[in-house]
């Protein structure tokens, strides 16, 4: 019977655990991978791709800006990000009249490049198990508050005491849900510069319609270069960049910083997600780029202004529909079910696992808790801080709120920290665009809230303007201040003190106010309350898994959940059959571009050039071996977030290209993993050259690669 009900939980686990191609793995512990890496084609070893006690490929992978991946191409420091991770900056450079997001942009001189204040690339140099050390002290005793609390200062203690030993960056890491933690040593570099873009025509090209889909023909790629003490930087590693494409079946591994999954939530939340707060964020994201669409199209600045603006909603409204879609398409919660079910039974097989079953049980009325915290959140911040003039006053609260007892200093670097705001809110600012965005976004925020759980201002849209929000939208943008950047700037130069009261009443300052003393006082208290048990609940069930499926499935590795640390996928090329009769080949080529143009819609122009060059077939040596050029081409390794940017390499560790997106029919893959039709989208390194050299004519950045041919 024993073996039956095994052999049942297997069959059940084949939906819900790793297979070759699933998996976001600690580069540190890849040797448990080597193996089977190799017998999928890999000629290397894990200790090419990671080692602390010679160069490898982790010395040319770097955390871009925070939340992309980039790699090293040469022994300069230049570096390979996607068009979208560097889009805010190619926007920030841009003007009328260098417009970089249309026009490209190009560095033919290291003179030229572009330096960009506040951009960092962190390079992992290190990481180290220090699970014993972090829980020393906690035992099956140790209450939740307890835990959290010693645990929270052995990690301080480690930090200090490593931190005096190391010229890096040293922080603690959790994994598998707090039942394991790495310190990490990082070097930051605090100097990157942009070197080089495709215009937007290329970069993105397909827009927001290609968004998460395939086929896609986008060049999305971006330069930039490390400096270190003002001199390009010197790498332990760079990669060597392969010309010879990818074919149906190759191994392909990605390298990078993958940001957050939620693989092993119980059903509930990922109901929850799926099913309540994601329709929402879509309905008040597609109301919004609807009116930014609406002026972007009559307005050539409105369009520069907005584009990052536009990109950044656009990119997870688009996801999270595919989310939604991909989880009710796959059945996803009824095989959660399925899992917990087979889950419950091998916790009854002992009186030890109880604690696992309960976890599993308790997570259900949580969740109905928090649900009601979790929509007041999602508003707050999807509708509310939608209105750019609100979020923009949210800055001017804490001025609104000095006195005469106030630090001189203190408000000294405020006003410059506000200056700063300033200059940057008006340069990309809209008014007429905001005003139509808080029409729309308050008339949604007051529906779906109830009168007695929502910010006071939206009740008084009811008792003082007999809830015509129009009528309240005219009047916050009538008579606030923060609306002039003359006014501000004004405001600013002369601010004392005595002040203060009379900024405190602008109405874009109550505004934003009222909804954050709601957050603060009804819905943060319970909010945090509930995810601290949820959080409590995942580590124990987190535990139980960890417990359960090596047992009945012992040749499965367990990978934890992408928290912004390095980590490798592997998998195959190869195309997909999304839907009945839809079967799609693992590459697209130049000709699609041409066969997608239309010249009246923006998305789907061509420039000129890029057309002469396909007229011509003048692609150079990198063309494929069938005479096209290759644009972009899938495969099946496990991505996320964050992963935009990292490289693809082929079996020797050679560069194949950048990871940029995944298929729309996969999105779901950061809760629940599909093989057949998770697939991670690449732009080939072939094309990328093909622009730099035959397009833009930057010999000097082709010199100064390391190229396979």
């Amino acid at each position: 019977m024993k073996k039956l009900f095994l052999t049942t939980i297997a069959i059940i686990l084949c939906g819900t655990i790793s297979r070759a191609d699933e998996g976001m793995w600690i580069p540190a512990l890849l040797q448990k991978n080597e193996a089977e890496m190799q017998a999928m084609g890999m000629k290397i070893t894990a200790d090419d791709i990671y080692s602390i006690n010679h160069s490898s490929m982790k010395d040319a992978v770097v955390l871009f800006g925070g939340g992309c991946t980039g790699e090293i191409v040469s022994d300069q420091g230049l570096l390979l990000t996607n068009h979208h991770c560097g889009y805010g900056w190619i926007q920030k450079h841009s003007t009328v009249e260098h417009d970089y997001l249309t026009e490209g942009f190009w560095a033919m001189t290291p003179e030229e490049e572009l330096a960009c204040p506040g951009l960092t690339a962190i390079m992992l140099k290190n990481m180290v198990d220090v699970t014993e050390k972090i829980l020393f002290n906690v035992t099956e005793e140790t209450t939740d508050e307890e835990r959290a609390k010693i645990v929270k200062e052995n990690i301080k203690k480690l930090v200090e005491e490593m931190q005096k030993e190391t010229e890096y960056e040293v922080s603690v890491e959790s994994f598998y849900q707090g039942n394991q933690y790495f310190l990490m040593y990082n070097e930051v570099f605090k100097d990157v510069r942009m070197v080089g873009a495709p215009p937007s025509n290329i970069g993105k090209f397909g827009g927001d319609t290609d968004n998460w889909v395939w086929p896609r023909h986008t060049g999305d790629f971006s330069i930039f270069r490390i400096y270190k003490d003002g001199q390009p930087y010197k790498p332990d590693y760079h990669f060597t960049i392969s010309l010879n494409g990818v074919e149906e079946g190759d191994f392909t591994f990605v390298f990078g910083y993958p940001a957050r999954t939620n693989e092993y939530l119980p059903a509930v939340a990922v109901n929850q997600e799926a099913n309540v707060v994601y329709p929402v964020v879509v309905d008040l994201r597609t109301q919004i780029l609807d009116i930014y669409n609406k002026y972007q199209e009559k307005d050539a600045k409105v369009r520069i202004q907005y584009a990052s603006k536009h990109a950044g909603l656009g990119n997870g409204w688009k996801k999270w529909m595919g989310v939604i879609e991909g989880i009710r398409n796959f059945k996803g919660i009824e095989k959660k079910q399925a899992f917990e079910e087979a889950y419950n039974n091998w916790c009854m097989q002992a009186r030890n696992r109880m604690k696992y079953m309960h976890a599993l049980r308790d997570f259900t009325p949580v969740y109905e808790e928090y649900e009601k915290y979790r929509m007041a959140t999602t508003y707050l911040t999807e509708a509310g801080l939608s209105i750019e003039l609100i979020d923009f006053a949210a800055n001017f609260a804490k001025l609104a709120d000095v006195t005469k007892d106030t630090p001189q200093e203190e408000i000294d670097e405020l006003i410059n920290d506000l200056r700063q705001e300033t200059t940057a809110f008006f340069k990309d600012y809209y008014q007429p665009i905001d005003e139509e965005v808080a029409v729309a976004m308050l008339t949604a925020y007051r529906a779906a809230q109830p009168e007695d759980f929502r910010p006071e201002i939206l009740n008084e849209i009811d008792t003082k303007f007999k809830g015509d929000v129009k009528s309240y939208v005219d009047y916050l943008f009538g008579k606030s201040i923060l609306i002039s950047e003359e006014k501000v700037v004004a405001i600013l130069d002369s601010f004392k003190p005595s002040k203060a009261k009379k900024l405190a009443k602008d109405p874009a300052i109550i505004a934003v106010n009222s909804m954050m003393d709601f957050y603060v006082e009804n819905v943060m208290p319970k909010s945090r309350e509930c995810t601290n048990r949820i959080n409590n609940l995942r580590r124990v069930y987190m535990e139980g898994q960890m417990k359960m499926i090596p047992e009945v499935y012992p040749e499965r590795n367990l990978y934890p959940d992408a928290n912004f640390t390095l980590r490798v996928t592997y998998g195959k090329v190869g195309g997909f059959k999304p839907k009945d009769a839809v079967t799609y080949r693992h590459f697209t080529t130049l000709d699609g571009i041409m066969q997608k143009e239309n010249p009246d819609i923006y998305d789907y122009v061509v420039t000129e050039r890029l057309r002469e060059l396909y007229d011509t077939k003048d692609f150079g040596r990198y063309a494929d071996k069938d005479g096209t050029m290759h644009v972009a081409f899938i495969a099946g390794n496990h991505t996320t977030g964050g992963n935009s940017g990292s490289p693809i390499l082929n079996a020797n560790g050679e560069l194949l290209g950048l990871n940029f997106d995944r298929t729309w029919e996969g999105t779901m893959s950061d809760l629940i993993y599909d093989p057949s039709i998770c697939k991670n989208i690449s732009v080939d390194i072939r094309y990328v050259l093909f622009l730099i050299d035959k397009y833009a004519g930057c010999q000097r950045l082709i010199d100064e690669m390391t190229i396979a041919e």
